[in-house]
């Protein structure tokens, strides 16, 4: 059967049909599979009932893989390419994480290349999960405001999103100081620039004062998530949806039951070096 791609929003995303992952992918299979992600930035794949290794099997095929040493806690014991994706109870408390929007380990020195997450478990309602284009968040801006920000550098602390606070993060802190990131980031595959500030880590601008930087990031942050770049996605079992960290971003929705089950698990594909530890947001 050939593979088929379907559009999933005029904005972001296409499902990628007649395929099947628990088997091993051909060669030319896998370059439509690398090209519709180029075009489309982040992939869909339904009714994918995967193992553990087959899921890391077919992930390695697009690069190294992350072993999330940065966040050992939360890794799969047995299988550290595996990042479980729950709310489950983690040291005594609830772990809903990435309800602000965000693009994957974009507060260290080598990005996530992409993301690939499978899911095994939902809740009967809500538990979705939204992306944004942000070629086209960047594409939009006015060519004055491109000017102002394409050489600027925004600050990335893991430390400050929403889940974290009220829980000890000194440790977290050690490993993971604040790092500087381009504003605009130019993917190394496409050439294209992306947006590339989140609301969930990017604190300010190196060189600027909070109250200059403010103002710009947030209206980056409102523009970057207009409802025209995004695609909201609501999971089936089996679902795999993978994702382009260096011009998208995602956003797991708060619009469930935090005691009813939801389980998903993720691989990482390692990125490019980017960025440099910053000391303060002192101008």
């Amino acid at each position: 059967m050939a593979i088929e791609i379907k559009r999933l929003a005029a904005g972001i995303g296409a499902e990628i049909a007649g395929v099947d992952l628990t088997r091993r992918v051909s060669d030319a299979d896998m370059e439509a599979i690398k090209q519709a992600w180029r075009d489309h930035l982040i992939l869909l794949f339904r009714g994918q009932q995967l193992t553990h290794e087959q899921h890391i099997e077919f992930s390695r095929r697009f690069g190294d893989l992350d072993d999330h040493d940065a966040i050992p806690k939360f890794r799969d014991p047995q299988y550290h390419e595996i990042l479980p994706v729950t709310n489950q109870e983690i040291d005594g408390r609830k772990q809903p994480v990435g309800r602000q929007w965000h693009s994957d380990l974009s507060t260290t020195l080598r990005p996530a290349r992409a993301s690939l997450l499978r899911c095994e478990v939902i809740p009967p309602v809500g538990g979705d999960t939204m992306f944004a284009n942000m070629y086209l968040a960047y594409d939009t801006l006015s060519e004055k405001m491109k000017e102002i920000i394409d050489d600027l550098w925004g600050i990335h602390d893991m430390t400050v999103a929403k889940a974290s606070q009220g829980r000890d993060l000194s440790e977290v802190r050690k490993r993971n100081p604040p790092v500087a990131q381009p504003v605009v980031r130019v993917h190394p595959e496409t050439g294209r620039k992306a947006l590339y500030v989140s609301e969930m880590t990017t604190t300010g601008i190196v060189g600027m004062s909070d109250e200059e930087a403010r103002p710009i990031l947030e209206y980056l942050f409102r523009h970057s998530v207009r409802p025209e770049f995004t695609y909201r996605h609501r999971w089936q079992v089996h679902d795999m949806i993978a994702w382009d960290n260096r011009c998208a971003m995602h956003l797991a929705l708060d619009d469930y039951d935090i005691n009813v089950p939801r389980k998903l698990y993720r691989t990482t594909l390692l990125g490019e070096a980017s960025g440099y530890i910053v000391q303060s947001n002192a101008a």
